[in-house]
């Protein structure tokens, strides 16, 4: 990352995955780093399962919170077929960062609609670096699988150049203290695994 630059990162998920708890503890740990930070979300249906984005965009100076169409850097999404509905926001040399969850829409739960099984396959034309990464097996394997947002910044923050201590600091800011521990062993599992 480039500190002149303002990097923006697209989160997406579905509702209940944590997908906003997860924003916020990115935007804490690039504030402790010393950046001008932005986000927005959108909440959506979010209570029965819809679509739950945040906007996060970090820099030397940021003047919007919103990031433009074809300027997404790295698109963080927390489940495979969210994914895909963002692709055509993603920049000129982006990083894609996909959950490997399947959380099937009441659509594709009703028959109308099938979910692709080639989700992965199908990323891979719209971007060269796409990393798929199994944050429930991780959350699951620190203690407790409600740790999956976490452990899923653990393997963001691979590709964010800040001291790993900033990043528990922020966990632990956003977090109540019985359970910080937890997850922070859930965050440093995914940031050694990626």
């Amino acid at each position: 990352m480039q500190d002149t630059k303002t990097t923006n990162i697209l989160m997406a998920g579905v509702g209940g995955q944590g997908v906003i708890l997860a924003s916020e503890i990115v935007a804490e740990a690039m504030l402790r780093a010393g950046y001008d930070v932005k986000k927005s979300e959108v909440h959506g249906m979010a209570q029965r399962g819809g679509s739950v984005t945040s906007h996060l965009r970090f820099g030397t100076k940021v003047y919007s919170p919103i990031i433009p169409d074809g300027e997404v850097d790295i698109l963080f999404s927390f489940e495979l077929l969210e994914t895909l509905r963002y692709v055509h926001m993603l920049g000129a040399h982006p990083l894609i960062i996909v959950n490997n969850q399947k959380i099937l829409p009441p659509s594709v739960i009703m028959g109308k609609d099938h979910y692709p099984d080639n989700i992965p396959d199908l990323l891979s034309q719209y971007c060269a670096r796409v990393h798929l990464v199994s944050a429930l097996d991780i959350a699951r394997s620190a203690g407790n699988p409600k740790a999956l947002n976490v452990a899923f910044v653990g393997a963001l923050s691979r590709h964010i150049d800040i001291p790993e201590s900033i990043w528990h600091d922020a966990i632990a800011a956003a977090l109540p203290p019985k359970i910080v521990d937890l997850n922070i062993k859930a965050f440093t599992l995914a940031r050694q695994n990626q």
